[in-house]
């Protein structure tokens, strides 16, 4: 308990993402304007209020997920529980492509504004790309309060910076201390202001929604309450981003800036009202750093929405271990590869990796709150029609921009994303299958139990039998121990209250012969409690020699299924096996193999 979030670190460890938009999604919406010459760009103000009115339906929707889905999940639960398991998990696969991406795209941004203000750091992106990677995985690794105490210090700086800008340009621009500036476009070059070019505009600076679902899926993370805690954060984290993403196009507009090759739409604001003093190379500090941190949020987000679809069973199951942090030390490991890889394959160039971008954030939010509609169907509790008119309002907008982003974008690579999300779906069904055929074959009978051994039996040796299932498999290995002797223990390291509560009363029915211990480890580890358990065990009775392991181990049938297990007993018996016992003799360790069926 003591590790998880306050509001103030939730809204630093789960907003960044969302935040950092506002550095670049105005300039996004300008960029396709221009190309209708100046006349065009005051049309961004009206696309930007009706981004942020998007902004605020999306904002609603998630705040009713959370109070209606307080574990988490957010577009991956509501789709399962209301759409179906393929829409479900078509929703999962965007998510975790997105958060990939999002990595990989913040890092290259914000090393890219690092080697513009010294060129000479150029040829060492991808370098420096690789190692901000591997530093906020490292953060992450260290705990949910760390990271959060880490990363809140930025954000803040960020924010307060931020708004400091907006609320001096617009004293300026009221006092008429700050002129607007006079752009030059080629009128000769413009295309025509049409619906289309509108749609892409609005698209483009639709960029400034990423992120906010994020929250939905750390609910967990949170104090208690956490869905009232997770619901008033995500509040405050609309608000800042509304606030800012309409003050900077706003005063882009007022002061008449357009996009420039070698200058970020914020950097020319910030010259116009700070100067080039100290508090411009603060703004373009603390910028920077908010886009580099923005990767945090996936670092929160993507290990977390792993660990459901761990326990769902869609990937392995490796992906729902908590570390002694209390953090899902595999996801975050597994995001920091996945990025680094897409980063090597693009040379940290973000322009190159942003058409892949959003497609699936807004995928999922189009299936979160269509599965919110249907949710809202099902209950029908008081003010459920406005509520689902609310979700279905915003499943409709943001349908639509998915359209528009898909087509826009097809062309700059967004096909790479729509051919992954079905891939990734089937192989989420594919591990599911075997997973099902796994617990098909090891299945423990409802009737029945072990019978007793004889009282002739030798119990020369002591007979240790660790499990972590109750299964076929475990059971095999206890029918076997008993063979070889009378005094035998079972033992399972309690690393989950509420599945080895299951697991020892069904083994007092299956098993009543046969005592089991279970140990505890407040840490999650499961090495080390057997050891030492072993340990004590030889201790205390010394004469009788080393107790005898028995491991259990399900033996896949084919050889790659092996990675979508752990491999707790080969880890067990490699130490074991490298490890005297306290006695100094040879421990016996036994194999007990449960080979599967293909």
């Amino acid at each position: 308990m003591h590790e998880r979030l306050t509001k103030a670190k939730a809204l630093a460890v789960l907003s960044s993402d969302a935040l950092s938009s506002v550095a670049y999604a105005t300039e996004e919406i300008l960029l396709v304007l221009v190309l209708a010459g100046t006349a065009a760009l005051s049309a961004s103000v009206p696309i930007a209020i009706v981004i942020a009115g998007l902004l605020a339906v999306v904002g609603t929707s998630y705040y009713q997920t959370i109070h209606g889905y307080p574990s988490g999940g957010g577009a991956y639960i509501v789709a399962h529980e209301n759409l179906g398991v393929w829409p479900g998990l078509t929703a999962a696969a965007a998510l975790l492509i997105d958060y990939v991406l999002t990595v990989a795209v913040s890092i290259s941004a914000g090393v890219v504004a690092v080697t513009s203000a010294f060129p000479s750091l150029s040829a060492f992106r991808v370098e420096l790309c690789l190692v901000l990677v591997a530093m906020i995985a490292w953060g992450n690794l260290r705990g949910v309060r760390e990271s959060g105490t880490l990363f809140a210090i930025p954000t803040y700086a960020f924010i307060a910076v931020f708004l400091s800008l907006l609320v001096t340009g617009f004293v300026r621009l009221a006092t008429r201390t700050l002129d607007a500036a006079e752009p030059v476009i080629s009128q000769a070059s413009a295309h025509p202001l049409t619906l289309l070019l509108i749609l892409r505009a609005f698209s483009s600076g639709c960029t400034a929604l990423t992120g906010v679902e994020a929250i939905s899926n750390g609910i967990p993370a949170f104090h208690k309450p956490e869905a009232a805690n997770a619901g008033k954060t995500l509040i405050a984290m609309v608000a800042l981003l509304m606030t800012m993403f309409l003050g900077v196009t706003l005063l882009a507009h007022w002061l008449g800036l357009v996009p420039v090759e070698h200058e970020s739409l914020v950097s020319q604001i910030g010259r116009r009202v700070f100067g080039d003093g100290w508090l411009y190379l603060g703004l373009q500090a603390v910028t920077t750093l908010i886009l580099i941190l923005a990767a945090n949020t996936s670092f929160a987000d993507f290990p977390r929405l792993s660990s459901i679809l761990a326990r769902d069973g869609y990937v392995p199951r490796q992906m729902a271990n908590l570390g002694d942090r209390l953090v899902f030390s595999n996801g975050i490991l597994m995001l920091a590869v996945l990025a680094g890889t897409v980063i090597l394959v693009f040379g940290g160039q973000p322009h190159r990796m942003i058409p892949l971008y959003a497609v699936g954030v807004f995928l999922s939010f189009t299936l979160s709150q269509t599965g919110m509609v249907f949710h809202w169907q099902k209950l029908r509790s008081a003010g459920w029609s406005w509520r689902a008119g609310i979700n279905g309002v915003g499943a409709l907008a943001t349908g639509l921009v998915l359209v528009v982003l898909a087509e826009s974008k097809l062309t700059g690579g967004a096909w790479i994303i729509l051919l992954l999300i079905p891939a990734f779906v089937f192989l989420f069904r594919a591990i599911k299958r075997h997973y099902i055929g796994i617990a098909q074959q090891l299945a423990v009978p409802h009737e029945g139990r072990l019978t007793a051994w004889s009282p002739d039996s030798e119990a020369r040796h002591k007979v240790i039998v660790p499990f972590s299932r109750l299964n076929r498999c475990s059971l095999a290995a206890v029918e076997f121990a008993r063979s070889l002797s009378r005094d035998v223990t079972a033992v399972i390291v309690d690393v989950d209250d509420e599945v080895t509560a299951g697991i020892a009363k069904r083994w007092e029915k299956l098993v009543p012969d046969v005592p089991l211990e279970v140990l505890q480890s407040p840490f999650r580890s499961v090495i080390q409690p057997l050891v030492e358990y072993l340990d004590e065990v030889d201790r205390r009775d010394p004469e009788r020699g080393p107790a005898v392991v028995v491991l259990p181990e399900v033996v896949p049938a084919r050889w790659w299924h092996n990675l979508l297990h752990n491999q707790t007993a080969m880890m067990l018996k490699a130490v074991l096996l490298y490890r005297r016992s306290r006695s100094r003799e040879e421990r016996v360790i036994i194999d007990v193999p449960y080979h599967l069926k293909r």
